[in-house]
């Protein structure tokens, strides 16, 4: 049974603090769990002459991955999208700048340069930023972009230069960003229609209304079912990444409980795209939010490093796995077999 409503990170490997590969069982890491709604295999089909369906989330994405030969300012970004519907661009005429959500839903977090899964079909896309349509809530004159090198999303002025990797398609699997406002390339607000940004399309699953319930000390979230605990509470409170897995698995031995440390893709779908300090939905009912949580991801790029997901912002960035020392949330609703083989494999290491 699928335990949760999020897209798998395509990581299958796990890897120590120091960036040298381990066996998966027992670690608690992204690698072992494989916690993710499942696609068919291939991924990608080629439907048309230059355009590749993704199976996993529905949307169709141009074979080449740029549609313009040079990087563009944002708000060129999206008149340069207006260009390729008024041109019927590979025959069609309801392409967009993917949103934040759209956009990521392309990584492979187990791989780099590009980070894409191992069997894309995709040609000359390009080691750097592209562009989504989703304004950064925080700072409006900013802009979400997504780095294809090593898989992270951070903002961009709107003045500066990114690549552009038009999309189409409705996604019966990826949820809205929450983005309901369109800015200018200088921060100020403008009416929506006929901009193409994130908040005036606002692609992908609607919101559950109420989207949390609050049990205790749980919370459950009805838009991807995983079930979330306050953060766990240490003296500072901040951890390194060994020290988050250790956390994790001795709150689940504690409670007898299928706690674990979320993979990046579980973290960034707690995100509201209109929000920042934190980057939450309205009216949620969790009660602490340090400014950057460990995911159980390591870097594709660099495996001494891991995904953690800075919730003030909404970005997706890394940490230094033996030095940086971040927040801890633990998220429920992995399979009990995935907790059973933890369980005998942590016994084992006990006797030995």
């Amino acid at each position: 049974m699928s335990i949760s409503n999020v897209l798998p990170t395509d990581q299958e490997k796990c890897f120590d603090a120091l960036g040298a590969e381990i066996p998966c069982a027992g670690s608690g890491q992204d690698g072992e769990l494989g916690i993710g709604i499942k696609g068919p295999n291939p991924r990608f089909t080629e439907r048309a002459p230059g355009l590749v369906q993704d199976g996993l989330t529905g949307l169709v994405w141009p074979k080449k991955g740029v549609s313009f030969e040079f990087a563009l300012r944002w708000e060129e970004a999206l008149e340069h999208i207006r260009d390729l519907n008024r041109e019927g661009f590979l025959g069609c005429s309801d392409w967009r700048l993917p949103n934040r959500r759209e956009l990521r839903s392309l990584i492979s977090h187990g791989r780099s340069r590009p980070a894409l899964p191992l069997e894309h079909p995709f040609t000359g896309v390009e080691q750097t930023w592209y562009w989504t349509s989703t304004s950064s809530a925080m700072y409006p004159a900013y802009a979400w972009a997504v780095h294809l090198a090593g898989g992270r999303m951070f903002w961009n002025r709107k003045d500066q230069i990114s690549m552009v990797w038009p999309v189409r398609g409705e996604s019966p699997v990826l949820p809205r960003t929450g983005q309901n406002a369109c800015f200018d390339s200088g921060g100020a607000r403008l009416e929506c229609p006929g901009t193409g940004q994130d908040g005036e399309l606002r692609q992908g699953v609607s919101w559950p209304r109420p989207r949390f319930e609050k049990t205790g000390e749980d919370i459950l979230d009805r838009l991807t079912g995983l079930t979330w605990r306050e953060v766990i509470s240490r003296d500072p409170g901040l951890l390194t990444w060994p020290e988050a897995l250790q956390a994790v698995a001795e709150l689940e031995e504690k409670t007898g409980t299928d706690w674990h440390l979320p993979n990046i893709n579980e973290l960034e779908s707690l995100v509201d795209a209109s929000r920042s300090s934190p980057a939450l939905p309205e009216g949620h009912p969790f009660l602490s939010n340090p400014e950057v949580l460990w995911s159980s991801t390591s870097s594709g790029f660099e495996p001494d490093w891991a995904y953690g997901l800075y919730m003030h912002k909404g970005a997706v960035g890394v940490g230094y796995k033996k030095t940086a020392r971040f927040g801890v949330w633990v998220a429920r609703g992995q399979k009990t077999e995935v907790r059973r083989q933890k369980t005998e494999v942590r016994g084992q290491r006990s006797e030995v």
